[in-house]
C-alpha cells in the first residue's frame, strides 16, 4: 500500500496519508493514516452523559469505548473505540483510519480516534512494519511560544506505552 507523506502537521487534507510520527494534537478531523493493531484491551462502559458519539452507547445507555495499542513504522499510538468498533477491530488488523483526530479525551488522555466525522475501516491482515516506540500517546505537548496555535513536544513522558506491556 503506498503512502504520500503530507505536509500538514498532525494530518492530511485532500487524502494524504501521515504517519504516526508527525501527529500532532489538534481539534480537526484530518488524521488520514494507516496503521496495524498490536493490542486491544476490554471494552469499559459508563454512564452516557448526552455524549454526542451515538454508536457509542449499549444498552442501557452506558458509552462503550476501549483502548488499543496501534502502530506503523515510525511510532505507535493509542487508539479510542466507541461502541461497536470495539468488536470491529483486533490485533493484527490493518486498519485505515480516514478524517480522523489526534486530541485530548476526557482531559489527560491523548488519544487517536475516528470522531463522528470521521471511518476506521479494516483493510488487510498481519502484514505490516512497525515500531512500537516512541509511543505518541506519552509525549506532552503544550504551545509553541513564537505560534500559540501550534504545539509542540515538551517531554516524553514514556517511550513506550504505559497502558500496554511492550510486545518483546
Amino acid at each position: 500500500m503506498m503512502q504520500a507523506e503530507s505536509d500538514t502537521p498532525g494530518g492530511g487534507t485532500g487524502g494524504q496519508m501521515v504517519k504516526l510520527k508527525d501527529l500532532v494534537p489538534a481539534a480537526t478531523n484530518t488524521v488520514n493514516t494507516t496503521f496495524i493493531v498490536l493490542d486491544k484491551a476490554a471494552p469499559s462502559s459508563r454512564p452516557h452523559h448526552s455524549h454526542p458519539n451515538a454508536h457509542a452507547q449499549a444498552r442501557g445507555g452506558d458509552e462503550v469505548t476501549c483502548l488499543a495499542l496501534v502502530a506503523d513504522e515510525t511510532a505507535a499510538a493509542h487508539f479510542l473505540l466507541w461502541g461497536g468498533e470495539c468488536g470491529a477491530f483486533e490485533p493484527g488488523d490493518i486498519v485505515r483510519l480516514t478524517g480522523g483526530i489526534f486530541s485530548y479525551h476526557r482531559g489527560n488522555a491523548l488519544v487517536l480516534r475516528a470522531g463522528r466525522r470521521g471511518r476506521a475501516e479494516k483493510v488487510c491482515e498481519f502484514t505490516m512494519l512497525f515500531v512500537e516506540t516512541p509511543n505518541m500517546s506519552e509525549i506532552q505537548w503544550g504551545r509553541d511560544p513564537d505560534d500559540p496555535r501550534r504545539m509542540v513536544q515538551e517531554a516524553v513522558v514514556s517511550p513506550y506505552s504505559q497502558v500496554f506491556k511492550p510486545l518483546r
